[in-house]
């Protein structure tokens, strides 16, 4: 049974939104998804709060379907997923990892 992680995260002070989302893009959303453990990774960009003008609480939202928690585990602790993880770190501000379990 997969597991789903969730990540709601905004950016840091001095961190341009083109400059993250290319990132995300051409760096992040690759090598996560090049992973054995992973399924799909998506990242998704907040825009709005339904039937309200309020700004959302979080601008990014990213799902991991993770197949392997295990391996998962593992694969994380690589030196490539240890250097995208930092550049993640140094841009990514109230930043929470939700593990979910769907229901039915």
């Amino acid at each position: 049974m997969s597991t789903k992680i969730v990540a709601l995260f905004n950016l840091k002070p001095g961190i341009s939104v083109p400059d993250y989302e290319n990132w995300a893009k051409t760096k992040d959303i690759p090598t996560v998804n090049g992973l054995k453990s992973v399924d799909a990774f998506e990242v998704f960009r907040a825009t709005g709060v339904l039937g309200s003008d309020a700004k959302p609480p979080y601008a990014y939202i990213e799902i991991i379907d993770v197949a392997d928690m295990a391996g998962f585990g593992g694969e994380v602790g690589s030196e490539a997923m240890q250097k995208i993880a930092g550049e993640f770190q140094a841009m990514a501000d109230d930043l929470v990892f939700i593990l979910t379990d769907k229901l039915g």
